[in-house]
């Protein structure tokens, strides 16, 4: 990648380009890279996608269609005459402080501890299509997407150069890693596209090697269901009872794959200040006093936040098995309460955590649980969780359960 400082350096008596001067504005609105590519059918990535539907990885994402896919990479259909696209990105990094580097009960993944980044790129990316007019003295069309519209940004990324693939399928860059969000602009402006990069992983596997799931089954090729991110933010319902221990404290997304990259070592803290945590990482109080929101409480701290995507129910079910992982005694009490109070789907979990956490407590709220239970899904659950305690008891004076 060549840095801004670099690419705008002009020699002196040599006009700036057209590309430059865009460059230049992308830069002042705070974006930290901007590449041009074509407009050329992503044909390798489409392929790739229709395969992954196939073969099941996408998971429970019903508008992640073959024909979605097929718009998404090939951009001439996003927008009529379309010549150009613009990519850029924008580093969310921030290191962390020292005390929340050790082991935590609630962790949320970088880009999710500021505000949503749909929301601070769009308006810095609609300033920039408003500018192109101004630069090139001609009328300019365009779209605008930020990791929410029907293009496909990771190859629009890696076609402009701005970056290139890495084996747990993101973006990764020279200066910043993979800790970058990326946006994207369609236009009917014809502009110089820059170069791929001519970069890899080479035989690293440090990300295949280390994910705790198993999600990257192969080079470049991400299983979404067994995804920590997938499971704590686009799953809805139910985490698979094989896949919960090993979501360990995340309650929203996950950085492992990031976190022991060696391309991202080193990387500077963003300039940004949206990006600047808001939500940081939970101790089990915090877990616990997540568990008593409503929906007013949800909407009112989560506010502009990516958080507020996998909503309430989904929060209070990743933090249910967060405390059961946690195993912390301090969390029975709260569980119990929800096990009789909520959705099926958070009592589910409200009992593996129980389940998880076990001794004479958690054993006796179960089995009061349920008597009264009637759905049968959450009563399986619990039957399960009292097994578990049980095959775990030799120190502890239990009253078996009897069905």
């Amino acid at each position: 990648m060549v840095s801004f400082s670099k690419q705008n350096h002009t020699p002196p008596n040599r006009q700036i380009s057209v590309e430059d001067k865009i460059r230049i504005q992308a830069k002042a609105l705070g974006f930290n890279q901007m590449r041009i590519t074509n407009t050329a059918s992503f044909i390798r990535d489409e392929k790739a996608a229709i395969q992954r539907i196939r073969k099941g990885f996408m998971g429970n994402l019903p508008w992640y269609t073959e024909d979605r896919v097929h718009i998404a990479n090939n951009p001439q259909f996003l927008l009529e005459k379309a010549k150009s696209i613009i990519s850029v990105s924008m580093s969310y990094y921030v290191e962390q402080e020292q005390s929340l580097k050790k082991s935590v009960p609630g962790k949320v993944a970088r880009y999710a501890r500021g505000d949503d980044y749909h929301i601070v790129m769009k308006k810095k990316l609609k300033i920039l299509l408003s500018k192109l007019s101004e630069i090139t003295k001609t009328p300019v069309n365009g779209r605008i997407f930020v990791d929410d519209g029907a293009i496909n940004d990771r190859a629009v990324a890696e076609k402009s150069g701005l970056g290139w693939f890495g084996k747990n399928t993101n973006i990764l860059t020279s200066n910043y890693g993979s800790w970058i969000l990326l946006g994207s602009i369609i236009i009917d402006l014809q502009l110089t596209p820059d170069k791929m990069l001519k970069k890899n992983c080479g035989t690293c596997t440090t990300c295949i090697d280390l994910c705790p799931t198993g999600a990257i089954v192969g080079p470049y090729i991400l299983d979404s269901r067994k995804c920590i991110s997938y499971l704590t933010i686009e799953l809805k319902g139910i985490i698979p009872r094989n896949l919960r221990n090993a979501i360990g404290s995340w309650i929203f997304g996950c950085d492992i794959c990031q976190d022991v990259c060696p391309v991202n070592k080193d990387i500077p803290n963003t300039t940004v200040p949206e990006f600047s945590p808001r939500n940081k990482n939970y101790t089990i109080s915090d877990l616990l006093n997540l568990l008593d929101f409503n929906q007013d409480d949800f909407s009112k701290k989560f506010k502009n936040s990516p958080i507020k995507r996998t909503k309430l129910e989904g929060l209070k079910r990743n933090v249910c098995v967060a405390l059961g992982n946690a195993q912390n005694s301090k969390a029975i009490p709260k569980l119990t309460k929800i096990l009789n109070e909520e959705t099926y789907v958070i009592k589910i979990h409200a009992a593996w955590a129980l389940g998880q956490i076990g001794g004479s407590t958690a054993y006796r709220a179960l089995q009061n649980a349920y008597r009264k239970e009637k759905n049968e899904e959450v009563k399986q659950e619990i039957s399960l969780s009292l097994k578990n305690i049980e095959l775990r008891s030799e120190t502890i004076d239990l009253v078996i359960f009897k069905e």
